[in-house]
C-alpha cells in the first residue's frame, strides 16, 4: 500500500514540526466533531495526559520514524530534515521524554481513579460555562478555545524537547542532572497533593478513612474537615492548589532543559526594552496563564459554595506559591484577624492542629 500523504505542508518552518502540527490540527478537528456528536466537550480533557507525551516522544525518537506516513496519524520525519537529527538520539531529549512519561503515568492514574476517562463524563466547569452563554456562542467557545487553543497549548509543551533534539548534545550536562532531580521531586510532590485531595474527597463522601492510603495522604480527617467542604490540611495548608503549582513548575523545568544547556540556543539575557528573550519560555508561560485563569474560575465556583470559609482560606493561604502563605499569615496577625481566620480554615481545634 502506498504511503499516505501529509494533510498539510507548511513552508518556512522546521521539517521536524510538519507531523506535530498536522497531528495537532487533526486532534483539534476530531475533538470538535466528537463534542458536537456526543454533546460532551471534554474530549481534549480525556487526552490531556497523553498528547504532551506523544509530542515529546516524537522529538526524542526522531531516528525511529520513517520519511513518509504509513498510516493515518503515523509519525514521520520529512526527507528535508537535517540528516544528523535522524542518525543519532539526543540524550537530553530522551531524558526529557522519560520525565514526561513519568508525569503521564501519575496524571493518568489520578484521572483514571476519578473516573474522568469515562466517555460520558464532562468537566463540571464546562456545564457552568454552557449555562452562562447562548448556545451559538458556547459552540464558538468550544471550537476556538476548548478544541483548538487547548490542543495548541499541548503542542507547545513538546517544543522544548524539539529544541533539545536539535541541539544534539553528546552527553548530559550538569544542568540536565539538576533539572531532572527537581522534576522528579516535583512529580512526587504533585502525587502527594493528588492523593491528599482524593483521600479527603473520599472521606467527605463516605465518612470512612481508607485503610490503604498512599504515603503522605494518611491524614485523620475529622467531621469538621468534611463540614468545611474543601481540603485545608497537608500540602493544601500551604497552597490552595499545590497540585497546580507542581504542574506549572514541572513544565517550567522541562522548558529550561535546552535553555540552560551549554549548547545553543541559549536563554538570552532579559531586557526591559524587548520581549524577545522570553519567547523561548512561551510553552510554560502559556500554560501558566491557562492555569491562572482556569483556577480563578474554579475558585469563583468554590467561593459561591462556601462563601465564608473559602474567602477566609483565600486570605490565609497562597493560591500557588507555598512560600507566600507565612506572609499572608503575618499580615493577618498584624490586622488582628489571624485567630478568627485560622478557626474558619483549620477547624475549631487550631492549637491542636499546629502540633500535628
Amino acid at each position: 500500500m502506498a504511503p499516505l500523504p501529509a494533510i498539510f505542508q507548511f513552508r518556512g518552518i522546521s521539517p521536524t514540526f510538519q507531523w506535530p502540527i498536522n497531528f495537532c490540527l487533526q486532534n483539534a478537528a476530531a475533538a470538535f466533531v466528537l463534542s458536537i456528536i456526543t454533546g460532551n466537550v471534554s474530549q481534549v480533557d480525556r487526552v490531556w495526559t497523553f498528547l504532551p507525551t506523544i509530542y515529546t516522544a516524537y522529538y526524542a525518537l526522531l531516528p525511529l520514524w520513517p520519511n513518509k506516513p504509513r498510516l493515518f496519524f503515523w509519525p514521520y520525519v520529512p526527507q528535508t530534515v537535517n540528516p544528523q537529527l535522524v542518525q543519532s538520539y539526543s540524550p537530553r531529549a530522551l531524558l526529557m521524554f522519560g520525565l514526561v512519561f513519568i508525569w503521564m503515568c501519575r496524571l493518568s492514574y489520578n484521572t483514571w481513579r476519578r473516573g474522568l476517562f469515562n466517555p460520558k463524563d464532562e468537566d463540571y466547569r464546562w456545564a457552568i460555562v454552557r449555562a452562562k452563554l447562548p448556545a451559538w456562542l458556547f459552540q464558538v467557545f468550544n471550537l476556538v478555545f476548548i478544541a483548538f487553543i487547548q490542543n495548541v497549548i499541548l503542542f507547545l509543551l513538546g517544543v522544548p524537547t524539539q529544541i533539545a533534539a536539535v541541539q544534539q548534545p553528546k552527553s548530559l550536562s550538569t544542568s540536565d542532572y539538576i533539572l531532572a532531580a527537581l522534576a522528579l521531586v516535583d512529580i512526587a510532590a504533585e502525587f502527594v497533593a493528588d492523593n491528599q485531595q482524593y483521600s479527603f474527597q473520599t472521606y467527605k463522601r463516605t465518612g470512612v478513612h481508607e485503610q490503604n492510603e498512599w504515603p503522605g495522604a494518611r491524614i485523620k480527617w475529622t467531621p469538621a474537615d468534611a463540614k468545611r467542604g474543601f481540603v485545608t490540611r497537608g500540602l493544601w495548608a500551604w497552597s490552595r492548589h499545590p497540585n497546580f503549582f507542581c504542574e506549572q513548575s514541572f513544565w517550567v523545568i522541562i522548558n529550561l532543559f535546552p535553555l540552560l544547556a551549554p549548547e545553543s540556543p541559549k536563554l538570552a539575557p532579559l531586557s526591559l526594552k524587548s520581549i524577545t528573550p522570553i519567547w523561548p519560555l512561551l510553552p510554560s508561560l502559556v500554560l501558566c496563564m491557562l492555569f491562572f485563569s482556569s483556577t480563578r474560575f474554579t475558585e469563583s465556583i468554590s467561593l459561591s459554595k462556601y462563601p465564608e470559609g473559602y474567602r477566609a482560606y483565600k486570605s490565609r493561604v497562597s493560591m500557588f506559591v507555598p512560600f507566600l502563605t507565612p506572609v499572608w499569615g503575618l499580615l493577618l496577625q498584624l490586622q488582628g484577624k489571624k485567630e478568627r481566620v485560622d478557626q474558619l480554615v483549620y477547624g475549631q481545634d487550631v492549637d491542636e492542629r499546629k502540633k500535628q
